[in-house]
This record gives C-alpha cells, sequence and structure tokens, in this order.
C-alpha cells in the first residue's frame, strides 16, 4: 500500500512539526532528521537572518545535521534553534565529540514581525514544542509553523499586501527514491502560476484583483520599502544518497523553483534561503536529476502556500478575496 502523504514528511528518515501562535502573528518549523542528514546550503538573498551556514560549505569539517529551522520573529526568532538543540540533546543524538553529542541544527529566520504582536517571536520553548509535535504525517499547510505571519507582495507597503504561508510537495522517481520540497513563502514579489504567469497573491487593490509587482517596478524609485522584511525559506530533500557537494548544486538548481513562482525574487529587500539534505536511505543519484525536480517541487510549494493560507491580523488571504 503506498503511504505517500505528498509533502516532504515522504522522505525516509525525516519528520516535520510546527509551533503555531496566530494571536501572535508568527511560529516555526522544525524539519527533523534525528539520525542525521547530509546537509548544503545556498543563500541566495540579499538580507538573510542565518544561524550555522558556515558549517554548511563543503569543504568543513561536519557533513550532517541533525535537524533545520525555519522560524518567524526576524533575527530574535532563531533563539528557537536552541529548543531545537536541547530537544536532539535529550534524545543523544548530534555530532560525535568528546564531551558527548553535540546537536546540528542550521536554521534561516523571516521577518512577520509586523503581523500580529511585533513583541511575541519564537524562543526556545516554542522550538522545542515544534520538535515534540514533530511526525511522519501529512505537513500541515497555509497559515501554520514558520508561514503563520508570514506576507507577500510589498511593493506598496503591508497594508496591500496578501497572506503568505508554508507548502510542501514531493514526488517518487522512478528508482525510489523520493524528493520533496517545504517552503515559508515572506516574499516582497508576487506569488504567480508558473505555467501561466496569473498572479495568485501580492499587492491588492480593487475588488480582488492584483497590482503586478514587475510590471511597475520603477514605483521603487519613489518610495522603498524596508529592507529585509521580506524572505522565503526553502528545504529541499531526498532519501537519496547525495555529498555535500551535490547537494549544494541540488540546492542552486532548487533556487530555479523559487524565481518560477516568485516575481521579482532573491531582491536586495528578500533574505532567500534554500536548504538541501540528503538522509540517504537510498540508492545514488546524479545532482541534476534532484535539482531539476525539487525546482519543479519547490515552485509546486510556493503556490501551495499562498493557496493554503488564511487571513490573519487584518491580511486577507488569496483564497479570501473576490476577485
Amino acid at each position: 500500500m503506498d503511504e505517500r502523504n505528498g509533502t516532504l514528511t515522504d522522505v525516509d528518515g525525516s519528520r516535520v512539526g510546527h509551533f503555531t501562535d496566530p494571536a501572535g502573528g508568527t511560529g516555526c518549523t522544525v524539519v527533523l532528521c534525528e539520525a542525521g542528514a547530509t546537509a548544503a546550503v545556498d543563500v541566495r538573498g540579499a538580507a538573510p537572518a542565518t544561524r550555522e551556514t558556515d558549517l554548511l560549505r563543503p569543504e568543513n569539517t561536519v557533513q550532517q545535521v541533525q535537524a533545520v529551522l525555519l522560524t518567524g520573529g526576524s533575527a530574535f526568532g532563531l533563539a528557537a534553534a536552541a529548543g531545537v538543540v536541547r530537544y536532539l540533546e535529550e534524545l543523544g543524538a548530534g555530532f560525535p565529540t568528546s564531551a558527548g553529542p553535540v546537536p546540528i541544527v542550521p536554521a534561516a529566520a523571516l521577518f512577520d514581525l509586523g503581523v500580529g504582536r511585533a513583541e511575541t517571536r519564537p524562543g526556545p520553548d516554542e522550538g522545542y514544542a515544534a520538535c515534540r509535535a514533530a511526525a511522519r504525517g501529512p505537513v500541515a499547510e497555509g497559515s501554520v509553523g514558520a508561514g503563520t505571519g508570514a506576507t507577500v507582495g510589498h511593493l506598496r507597503g503591508r497594508a496591500a499586501c496578501t497572506k503568505g504561508g508554508l507548502g510542501s510537495a514531493s514526488r517518487r522517481l522512478r528508482g525510489g527514491a523520493t524528493v520533496a520540497a517545504l517552503v515559508a513563502v515572506n516574499a516582497f514579489g508576487d506569488v504567480v502560476d508558473p505555467g501561466t504567469g496569473r498572479i495568485l497573491g501580492g499587492v491588492r487593490f480593487g475588488s480582488g484583483g492584483f497590482f503586478d509587482t514587475t510590471a511597475h517596478i520603477e514605483e521603487l524609485a519613489g518610495s522603498r520599502p524596508r529592507f529585509g522584511e521580506q524572505t522565503t525559506l526553502a528545504v529541499i530533500a531526498t532519501d537519496a544518497a547525495l555529498d555535500r557537494p551535490a547537494l549544494l548544486r541540488a540546492a542552486w538548481m532548487a533556487h530555479d523553483g523559487l524565481a518560477r513562482a516568485i516575481r521579482p525574487a532573491h531582491t536586495a529587500f528578500d533574505g532567500d534561503v534554500v536548504f538541501a539534505l540528503s538522509t540517504a536511505f537510498q540508492g545514488a543519484l546524479d545532482a541534476t536529476i534532484v535539482g531539476t525536480v525539487a525546482a519543479g517541487l519547490l515552485a509546486d510549494s510556493i503556490v501551495r502556500a499562498v493557496a493554503c493560507a488564511t487571513g490573519l491580523a487584518g491580511v486577507p488571504a488569496a483564497s479570501e478575496l473576490g476577485g
């Protein structure tokens, strides 16, 4: 019987958990691989908030991580990683040292302080709670976890934006390996249908319509958004065996999916990050295969994030608009 659920937890050796605070307008999402996953990262946005990403460079010593954390709360929210570390320490999971295992938890944060209560941010207890909630079942999508306070379409400010969110997708390949993506979408640009270019969520105007950010980008000359207040965070994962250089190549390619579904992407205002994980439960695959599939899944996940979102703190979701 096929027990696949179409989300990142289809990858063998992974679990996903959320902490969601709708009143605070924030949350965090953890991808747990307690047995270890080879990892890489590609930071493409100009305003990232990250933790432990230098460790993931191919030439560095530690090759595996036990979790990746995506969090709201901007740089404050990176404190939630301490709770993930505490949870993994209790399990005895981590990089072996003479003093015992040290959990390796790279993390990245998005800016959601303008939604809900700005003083409410994920911290160690919230990161720990996300781990306690982690499961192998279908990943909850929409306004949950790191996508709780996410928004999209910021050319004309927060008053005209649309709700972003969290989405996930997966695909089983012919040889039995699985590739998957998970994304928290909090973008400066519009979310579009990659096939038609139709805007699915972005700058609102009129009765349910959307304003095309790319066509009107010159408005930036008169009124600039605040730097660093948007960001899309993603994890691509596979249970195929890939080493770190191959995973880095796959992460590079997966960013193409981000650019297919968000226009414009990788701006000076975004801190876009793609983590890549291999749990290596299956045989080896070429990075080109994984990267190509992951790019498509990441685009699909971005669309799902906006489609599954619900309105929060006065920011409507695309599904709630009349146009």
